[in-house]
């Protein structure tokens, strides 16, 4: 599972000693009260980011029928309520992708055969605009939602530094920044944000189900670039 190997990952760095990759800064600031209220902040005004959403484990379904396997999606996001996004299912067996738009609470799904956009079911359970909401998605969580928050410290990762932050989300707000896919229950996070910004960098949690354990990872990058998303109508070619 993903977060299994980052564990991993991690006690084979402490043991190392002198080569762990965790590094500590103590003029910078590790109180996590202030750590999450400059998040709160950077994550309620989020005007335009790229996200990646990974899962392991038992399988997830984003449709009624349980028929499409959510595996992987890699999307943006247009504030105030516009992302689009590809998504890896599967179906029968076979890994496909499908394209994602959802505007203004409409959803709109790429058919794996024909490649025509349609418009998704209503009980159709992947919507990234909830993510950044600031009354439903990240802000609410880290302005007093997450429970017994506590910061581990300051970390590198590819060269840069970034806030460790640990704590547990109430199952409604899980479910909000998880796009649909993972509810009714509440699960421990482990957070990286930037120290700087105090933008959410990549999230890890495990969620169980009745079959099994899904293992989660979400990445948020690139916050502030130039993005713009259409409906499908205007991705047609004209004439």
């Amino acid at each position: 599972m993903i977060r299994t190997r980052i564990l991993c990952a991690a006690l084979i760095a402490v043991a190392l000693g002198a080569c762990s990759t965790r590094s500590a800064d103590p003029s910078l600031p590790e109180d996590i009260d202030s750590i999450l209220a400059t998040a709160a902040t950077a994550m309620g005004t989020v005007d335009t980011v790229r996200f990646e959403i990974a899962r392991g484990g038992v399988a997830i379904y984003i449709d009624p029928t349980l028929t499409l396997e959510f595996k992987e999606a890699a999307g943006r996001f247009v504030a105030p309520q516009a992302a689009d996004a590809v998504v890896k299912v599967g179906v029968s067996g076979l890994n496909v992708q499908i394209g994602a738009i959802a505007i203004d609470g409409t959803i709109w799904l790429s058919n794996p055969i024909t490649g025509d956009w349609e418009r998704a079911p209503s009980q159709y359970a992947f919507d990234p605009t909830t993510l950044f909401s600031p009354e439903v998605g990240w802000r609410p969580l880290l302005d007093g939602e997450l429970q017994n928050a506590a910061v581990i410290g300051l970390e590198e990762n590819d060269g840069e530094s970034r806030y460790h932050v640990t704590g547990s989300a109430p199952a409604a707000r899980i479910e909000t920044i998880t796009a649909g896919l993972v509810s009714d229950q509440d699960v421990d996070l482990d957070m990286w944000l930037d120290p700087d910004t105090g933008h959410v960098l990549e999230v890890l949690f495990d969620a169980e189900t009745a079959a099994g354990i899904s293992s989660w990872q979400l990445r948020f990058f690139d916050y502030g670039d130039d993005i713009t998303i259409v409906p499908p109508e205007d991705l047609l070619p004209s004439g």
